[in-house]
């Protein structure tokens, strides 16, 4: 009887620890965060500790490209079920290439009419951000609601997919109905990481492809060792002439020196800071993660 008494305490004394140590975590972001003029929402949970804190977590922030994300994981959960093929030829005409939006895929066919493997259009969206592919990828699953639908059995609630990124650009307010809470986005990194969504082959091209993501470099990445191992994706809106933006977000899965990983999402809202102290935010609030983790 002793030994169990001994085991109970020794369990609530230890989860007693590690709450003390997430507010301690937690206020230090919150202190950093009082002089900014933005809002932000943080969600993190360490993967294999379970450890998490949140700060302004369940409020509405603008995803801008990180939908992205979510996109890929419905396309992907179409190629498991044999509905689509990764090595299969899509037919990309010139007037899927919008001008006047960041694609990576106009650049590199600009005439258009062209057969691109959805891998590569997969890749060109999440690695590379680009708006176009992102919008052939919606076309082709059937639009914003099907994908909105898919989330929403996935069992992730507190998100909205209603518009593509056309539509996105058409003016100010239209972007703030692509929205979710930073816990919710979350939730759906750790279900991707927990293999509750796609084959394994699908996770793996998925999560080599979010490592390869090239923006967003002073973000997450920001300031944590050089060589770190990060999985995510970013978002990022326009800035309104009241010197506004509405979006600066990453969400992504750190890979910790031990092997072990936590997840993470900062959506930085309505931010009349400039771009530099954005990123900044992101970077600092992750670097303070990082370190708490391996301390």
């Amino acid at each position: 009887m002793k030994k169990v008494f001994c085991l109970v305490t020794f369990i609530i004394v230890s989860s007693f620890n590690v709450e003390a140590q997430t507010a301690v975590l937690k206020q230090q972001i919150e202190q950093f965060l009082a002089t900014k003029k933005a809002k932000v929402g943080v969600s993190v949970v360490g993967i294999e500790s379970k450890e998490a804190f949140a700060v302004n977590a369940t409020g509405h922030y603008p995803l801008q490209s990180v939908f992205k994300f979510h996109l890929a994981l419905a396309v992907l959960n179409q190629v498991d079920k044999g509905i689509l093929q990764l090595n299969q030829k899509i037919v990309v005409k010139k007037n899927d290439l919008l001008l006047n939006t960041w694609s990576p895929i106009r650049e590199a066919y600009p005439a258009g009419d062209v057969e691109i493997p959805l891998s590569e259009i997969l890749k060109y969206t999440v690695a590379l951000s680009d708006n176009n592919g992102c919008d052939i990828l919606l076309r082709l699953i059937g639009g914003p609601k099907v994908l909105n639908t898919y989330l929403h059995k996935l069992g992730i609630k507190d998100v909205a997919i209603t518009v593509n990124e056309e539509d996105m650009q058409k003016d100010w307010d239209t972007q703030f109905t692509n929205w979710s809470t930073p816990k919710a986005a979350t939730d759906l990194l750790l279900m991707f990481y927990r293999h509750q969504i796609l084959s394994q082959s699908s996770f793996d091209f998925l999560w080599r492809t979010m490592v390869e993501t090239t923006t967003g470099k002073k973000r997450i990445k920001g300031q944590l060792p050089e060589g770190t191992i990060v999985a995510h994706k970013t978002g990022t809106s326009g800035t309104n002439t009241e010197g506004i933006t509405a979006a600066v977000n990453d969400i992504g899965i750190v890979t910790l020196p031990n092997n072990q990983h936590f997840a993470i999402s900062i959506f930085v809202a309505n931010s009349k800071e400039n771009t530099d102290t954005n990123e900044q935010i992101i970077a600092e609030i992750t670097q303070l993660t990082w370190a708490y983790f391996v301390h």
